[in-house]
């Protein structure tokens, strides 16, 4: 009796030990419900000490896998070398292969958290430009390699010059963050966060699509100013009508912006290629990081960052009456809540972050994830709507019914954040940008 009592102590303190150092070390899955509530009873300070003292060996062979798998990445320089392939067959998902090769840009720094103003650059971008892959780092640089090389062992990527660093240098700005690459109609175009004066904005250039040399010029300026640097910045690109181009904008922690028609903060415009005038679509959004646009359905699709909580899909049918601006309800409602009881303080102090869309006159959103799953990238396809995401580490697959509404989605989990994700339909795959190592990632499903 006494050998089975400690026996299933120690698989009781086995467990506990498993389950603790799954939660310091962020190796959890970020919507799992009963580990969510442990983190919320649990003192980060009291994990930290922790995960830094009893933990200190399995953190260190964490640490030592993660450097060695940078020390491949870095010592194959241009190769894009694939590293990792897997074939999934459940009849509960879709069927998939994944492979992933390397990228040559930096990876994220796990110990400093994505919050970090240092990880702003190491997001990284990718975009289809006939039958090659152009990427850019968060930091400028950009590469391009041929989409046959896909099905090769590397993809023999090339870098591509480019004149980013003297344009920001001449005009005495600082590149904080690439938000977004978006080719169409022989045009390159990206979205960048600048630093000025200790001012953040977001604008847009372009530059004529050229595998020498492309030569970046201003298109278009929000000219939204915020005192420092925040994540809170939107910037996605995408196709709108023949003459014009969508771009989403976040609230750049400016509350009363998203609610102020005079301003950017927490739109989606859509600009003309021509004269770069621009409309407002809608209004209230807090942070939109995926875009797409059915032309046949006149509908644009948005994914937007909810605070703790309230990560949003919304559809936008777009009328002709051009004076109607659908309204989606940030900061006034949302289903989410803050991060902290200071910034929740703030929120009800300020009547801030209502539950119900509707009762106050917003448009209530078709999905909302919570806890959240950091949305980003989303691509509509054949009646399933794909939605990746970061904090999760997921891609979603949604069935669209005739009325259009998202209740059950299909979760396929790969353990590594998802930046940005494109759909080649030529070969039939989506390609994606894993943040992680990083990694380009190839996903044909079967």
């Amino acid at each position: 009796m006494k050998k089975k009592i400690i026996y299933l102590f120690l698989i009781l303190i086995s467990i506990l030990f498993v389950s603790f150092w799954t939660i310091v070390s962020g190796g959890y899955d970020k919507q799992n419900k009963t580990i969510l509530f442990l983190k919320e009873i649990i003192p980060v300070s009291f994990a930290r000490k922790v995960r830094d003292t009893i933990f200190f060996i399995p953190r260190l062979q964490d640490r030592n896998k993660f450097l060695e798998t940078q020390l491949s990445k870095y010592e194959q320089g241009l190769n894009g070398n694939l590293f990792f392939e897997k074939k999934v067959s459940n009849k509960e998902i879709h069927n998939y292969n994944l492979k992933k090769f390397f990228l040559p840009f930096p990876s994220l720094d796990l110990e400093l958290g994505w919050r970090a103003t240092k990880n702003a650059k190491r997001a990284h971008y990718l975009e289809l430009v006939d039958d090659k892959v152009l990427v850019i780092s968060g930091e400028g640089e950009t590469i391009y390699f041929n989409k046959k090389n896909i099905n090769k062992k590397k993809l023999s990527q090339s870098y591509l010059k480019n004149n980013l660093v003297e344009l920001f240098s001449n005009k005495g700005t600082e590149l904080a963050a690439i938000r977004d690459l978006y080719y169409e109609n022989d045009f390159v175009y990206i979205s960048v966060v600048e630093m000025q004066d200790k001012k953040s904005t977001l604008n847009i250039y372009r530059a004529r699509k050229n595998f020498k040399n492309l030569i970046f010029e201003i298109f278009f300026e929000t000219k939204i100013f915020y005192d420092e640097y925040t994540l809170q910045t939107g910037g996605r690109l995408e196709k709108f009508n023949d003459d014009e181009i969508l771009l989403s904008i976040g609230f750049f922690s400016q509350f009363e912006s998203a609610q102020d028609k005079k301003s950017l903060g927490g739109k989606i415009i859509s600009i003309n290629k021509a004269t770069r005038e621009f409309s407002i679509q809608s209004m209230g959004h807090r942070n939109p990081q995926g875009l797409f646009f059915l032309k046949e359905k006149n509908l644009i699709i948005n994914s937007e960052h909810g605070p703790k909580g309230g990560d949003e899909i919304n559809f936008n049918f777009l009328s002709n009456d051009n004076n109607s601006i659908k309204n989606y309800g940030w900061p006034i409602s949302s289903y989410g809540k803050g991060y902290n009881q200071a910034q929740q303080k703030f929120y009800d102090e300020n009547n801030y972050l209502k539950k119900s869309h509707s009762e106050f006159g917003f448009i209530e959103p078709n999905f909302n994830f919570t806890p959240s799953i950091g949305i980003s990238e989303i691509f509509f396809n054949n009646n399933f709507l794909y939605v990746s995401s970061l904090r999760a580490q997921s891609l979603y697959i949604f069935e669209i019914k005739k009325d259009y509404n998202l209740k059950n989605y299909e979760r396929i989990k790969f353990d590594n954040r998802i930046r940005d994700l494109k759909y080649d339909k030529k070969n039939d795959i989506f390609l994606l940008i894993f943040e992680n190592t990083p990694a380009i990632g190839i996903l044909k499903f079967s």
